[in-house]
């Protein structure tokens, strides 16, 4: 066990990805270090600057945004790859200076950046700082991103064999490797997760927003291949009541309506803070969720949809049709909505945070995932944990009708609640003293002691 330092002691840097589905899980580790006695600094861009509001006992630090007029002129601003890459080339000097400036005004015991921000490590190596680094995603992704060479020499990335089990890489499919790269293979999405892998493997620890027990697996395979201490400290909401890091606005609207509703009957659907999508796959996802007669809670960003402010996509008839089944919302409080006993399932697009989330409050899933670590997600819900249902497929209303009774009403939607509710149990052991997560924390924070 840890001995509680003291309420002064050493001061942590932490640098976030200055995306939601990264600020948030850098900001609740802050939250989580500061318990344990340690002052935060916390480095941010300009760029998606995080609320500060709740976090007065942080110092924030600012450097220059690297979204210069030369980046909207030079990369293709559509491509998350691209932008990372950019951001990770122009951010070193301001980076640099500003760590730089805080060592000379007191010890820094560490440096804890994103994973994504693999310059970090060359910097913190110029400044001879120890560098730890934050994986937002799972263990299992970790694992199939280390593959990656292996899967660009066999050609897997441009295959078009549809549906093909990966030898050595189970359970991934053939479909699940080209939907990662979702058409961005040469923007340099290989670039980044090869840069990222690399200086993973250079870092001094891995601090894991997961826990043990649902990757066990994994978390071997992880040691073995990277050779470095891993911290599976997660889930990190489950420290503290729901986020405050919010970019978007939260809409309560929601909640007269929700108390109002049996339990387990609601579909929850949302994708994220960054999803876009076409009007005939909104439209699709309307009529969907129409002609299923279920009930359900639509989150609908305002901008997400092509050509449209906000609703303006939805098809004649939709609203009548639905009536008081179905509540549109633009944004809410995804932790305090999945824990509503209202709440049958969840249809997501499967970012790690989401699937965490929905995993914590024993809710099984749809899984409709695009690019990135959601595909990775998506086949370990369906396959391994098996607490939820694949729809790949948005271009037939039929599909997606019958995916919602599957999980909401079908006796396999019961089985599946039922592994959610065993899974939300394990979370709720590690956390507890003497847990694997709780564990874990000490030796993280007794790590980060011995810098």
């Amino acid at each position: 066990m840890s001995t509680e330092p003291s309420p002064n002691n050493r001061r942590l840097v932490l640098f976030p990805l200055p995306f939601q589905g990264h600020i948030n899980p850098m900001l609740q580790l802050a939250n989580i270090l500061h318990t344990k006695g340690f002052k935060i600094t916390i480095i941010h861009t300009d760029f998606n600057i995080p609320n500060q509001t709740n976090y007065r006992q942080f110092t924030f630090k600012s450097i220059s945004d690297g979204l210069s007029k030369t980046m909207a002129d030079n990369v293709n601003l559509d491509t998350v790859s691209s932008v990372i890459n950019f951001m990770n080339k122009s951010y070193i000097p301001s980076f640099r200076n500003c760590l730089a400036t805080l060592l000379e005004q007191e010890p820094v015991a560490c440096l804890i950046s994103d994973a994504l921000w693999h310059f970090t490590q060359s910097v913190a190596d110029s400044l001879k700082l120890p560098r730890i680094i934050l994986r937002t995603s799972n263990m299992s992704c970790m694992l199939v991103y280390a593959a990656f060479p292996v899967l660009d020499e066999k050609s897997y990335f441009k295959t078009t064999i549809q549906e093909e089990p990966i030898k050595d890489l189970a359970p991934m499919t053939t479909r699940d490797i080209v939907k990662i790269m979702n058409g961005d293979f040469e923007e340099g999405k290989l670039e980044l997760i090869s840069s990222m892998i690399k200086e993973t493997k250079a870092a001094l620890g891995i601090i894991w927003n997961t826990f043990k027990e649902l990757e066990e697996p994994e978390f071997l395979a992880i040691s073995e291949s990277f050779q470095v201490p891993s911290f599976p400290i997660g889930p990190f909401h489950k420290y503290f009541t729901a986020s405050s890091s919010s970019l978007l606005e939260q809409d309560r609207s929601y909640m007269l309506w929700l108390d109002r509703q049996p339990i387990s009957s609601v579909l929850y659907v949302s994708f994220g803070s960054v999803v876009h999508m076409g009007k005939s796959e909104f439209t699709n996802m309307a009529w969907g969720l129409a002609n299923s007669k279920q009930r359900f809670l639509w989150v609908v960003r305002p901008a997400s949809v092509s050509d449209s402010e906000w609703l303006e996509s939805l098809p004649t008839g939709f609203m009548e049709e639905v009536g008081e089944r179905g509540c549109i919302i633009k944004w809410a409080p995804q932790q305090e909505v999945l824990a509503h006993q209202a709440i049958g399932g969840f249809w997501t697009h499967n970012g790690w945070n989401s699937t965490l989330e929905s995993i914590c409050e024993g809710v099984p899933m749809i899984c409709s995932p695009c690019a990135y670590d959601q595909p990775i997600n998506a086949r370990y819900v369906t396959d391994v944990w098996r607490i939820g249902v694949m729809l790949d497929n948005m271009s037939e209303r039929e599909e997606i009708e019958r995916a919602i009774k599957r999980v909401i009403i079908d006796k396999e939607g019961i089985e599946m609640r039922q592994r959610s509710k065993s899974l939300q149990k394990k979370v709720n052991l590690s956390l507890e003293k003497g847990g694997s997560a709780n564990q874990s924390l000490d030796s993280l924070v007794d790590y980060l002691f011995s810098l």
